[in-house]
């Protein structure tokens, strides 16, 4: 009997020393932070760099998400790589999910805002295709004379010197569609006397400097 109650007591005495180990541990460490629900990286990547995880353009900006140096170290890219883009996808973005919960989405000023959809950074370069127009039918009265069409001027191809904004223009759609070297923070730097201090708001008309 008293056997018994002595193997009782040391069951019940372990279970105690485990239910505390348990307990110190969560006090210690705290729960797991929550990974963040409903960014798409690759659709702030595309915005940031045209979808290119390696790049490095001397801008100092580095990877697919433009880390500068200090933000890659602050927020623990060393144990990965000394620069972003020598990182890989996922690398870049488990250091992402770390820099948006210490700053928010905002940290990604102008493209952080396509992070919510893969197609954000498509939606405004796709255009409807031009219905056919239908058959005119035979007619005796005399023809009126067409207006003339609106003369449109056509977009600077890549590599020009100059692009004058348009409605539904961002910094970055036009930073990768004319190639720009550095993408938009290099062009909003060129051009902050005309755009201001917000890279997100700029108006059609502007004309901004390429080169």
């Amino acid at each position: 009997m008293a056997t018994e109650y002595s193997a009782r007591s040391r069951r019940t005495a372990l279970a105690a020393v485990v239910a505390g180990a348990a307990v110190g541990a969560a006090t210690l460490f705290g729960p797991a932070a929550p990974a963040s629900a409903g960014v798409n990286w690759d659709a702030v990547a595309r915005c940031e760099s045209g979808g290119n995880w390696k790049i490095n353009t001397g801008n100092g900006y580095y990877g697919g998400l433009q880390f500068s140096r200090a933000t890659w170290n602050g927020y623990g890219g060393q144990r990965y790589a000394a620069r972003a883009d020598l990182a890989g996808r996922s690398e870049q973005i488990a250091v992402a999910e770390k820099v948006l919960r210490g700053q928010g989405v905002g940290a990604w000023p102008v493209c952080g805002r396509k992070g919510g959809s893969a197609s954000a950074g498509s939606a405004r370069s796709e255009k409807a295709a031009p219905k056919k127009a239908a058959p005119k039918r035979a007619t005796t009265r005399k023809a009126v004379p067409e207006r003339p069409a609106t003369k449109v001027e056509p977009r600077p191809a890549p590599g020009a010197g100059t692009y004058v904004v348009r409605r539904g223009d961002t910094l970055s759609e036009i930073a990768v569609a004319q190639r720009v070297d550095g993408g938009w923070r290099v062009l909003h730097e060129r051009n902050r006397a005309v755009v201001g201090d917000d890279p997100g708001l700029i108006f059609p008309g502007q004309r901004l400097r390429l080169r």
